[in-house]
Parts: C-alpha cells; sequence; structure tokens
C-alpha cells in the first residue's frame, strides 16, 4: 500500500471516530424529566457544523489535488457520502433546540390543559429528533468506518489469520432443541451386552 492510500485510510477512519464521539455525546431519548440542555444541543450543533466543514475540506483538498486514476476519488466519496446523514443529524439537533425553546417560553403555562397537550406533542418530537440525529450519526460512522477499512485492507497475515480461526458457529435451534430433549446416561450406567 501507497503512502498516499495509508493517509487517505487513517483520514477517513479518524473522521468515522468523530462521528462516532457525536453520537456518544447525544442525549438519551425519552426520559422526560431529563431533558437535553439548551446548551448541550447547541454545542453538538457546532460542533457538528465544525464536522462538516471539516469534511468539505478534505473533499476540496483531495479533489484539487487529484491526479488522474488516483485512488483518491474514492476517498473523495467517502466523505462525501458523510455528508448527506451529517447534515440530516444536525438539521435534527435544530429541531431539538426549537423544541426546548419552545418548553422554555410555555413553562409558566403547564397546568393549562391546551398547554400540557403542546408540551407533550414538544417531547414526543425531541425524542424523535434525537433517535433521527443517533441514527444519521450512525450511517455517517459505519459509511467511514467501511470506507477506512475499503481503503486499507486487512494485511495478508491478518486475513490469515482469521482463516485459521476455530471460533464455533452458533448452533441452530433445532440442535439445541434436540440436544435439550435427547436423555443423558451417566457412564457408569452403560452396560454392554455380551
Amino acid at each position: 500500500m501507497n503512502k498516499d492510500a495509508l493517509a487517505d485510510a487513517l483520514a477517513v477512519r479518524a473522521m468515522a471516530w468523530a462521528f462516532d464521539a457525536q453520537r456518544g455525546k447525544l442525549p438519551v431519548p425519552g426520559d422526560p424529566h431529563r431533558l437535553p440542555s439548551n446548551v448541550a444541543v447547541a454545542q453538538q450543533i457546532s460542533e457538528l457544523g465544525k464536522l462538516i466543514s471539516e469534511l468539505g475540506d478534505e473533499v476540496l483538498f483531495r479533489t484539487v489535488n487529484n491526479s488522474p486514476g488516483s485512488a483518491t476519488s474514492r476517498t473523495v466519496s467517502s466523505f462525501s457520502a458523510a455528508v448527506r446523514p451529517a447534515g440530516e443529524a444536525a438539521s435534527a439537533l435544530g429541531e431539538v433546540a426549537e423544541q426546548l425553546v419552545f418548553l422554555e417560553q410555555t413553562e409558566h403555562l403547564q397546568d393549562r390543559p391546551d398547554a400540557q397537550d403542546a408540551r407533550k406533542a414538544a417531547g414526543r418530537v425531541i425524542d424523535e429528533m434525537l433517535e433521527t440525529a443517533y441514527t444519521a450519526l450512525r450511517e455517517a460512522g459505519d459509511s467511514l468506518h467501511a470506507a477506512s477499512t475499503a481503503l486499507s485492507p486487512p494485511s495478508s497475515r491478518f486475513r490469515a489469520a482469521l482463516g485459521r480461526t476455530t471460533t464455533p458457529s452458533r448452533p441452530t435451534a433445532l440442535a439445541v432443541t434436540a440436544r435439550a430433549t435427547t436423555p443423558t446416561v451417566p457412564a457408569a450406567r452403560i452396560v454392554r451386552s455380551r
């Protein structure tokens, strides 16, 4: 593998890890008593904006410096493909921020039935958008991880070691059932006929 291909694979892998880290920072949806803070969501939107900008910089740099016939086009494609899910995650977090502001502005109205319904709906939207952001960040990270592996496939020694691995396959449900229903006889009780 040449030096440029290795550098590309490492850059793609580093970006994948950055998306994994962003996904790990997402608030957990579904807890009405622990809504994410406006500040935490705003910080994450800002960090995602920086990642999207970095993706754009990687695409631009490699497109400008791409020599005909090089493997760089695969790297450009890998970075470009991550832009859409990154944008979806940022958009979803923008919706979360908007709903949090709504909840903050209507807090004094929470005793009114119509406001209670609207606030519950805002909570559902927050959960849904957090799920959307999580899925989009996972998609971006997974596609970049796969691309980095394609750009820098495992060495032949590693592939050979995998081939020698004797990992037992998972037993089928039928085999487990047959094993569970077959009576076992203790070795001391086995009688041989003459």
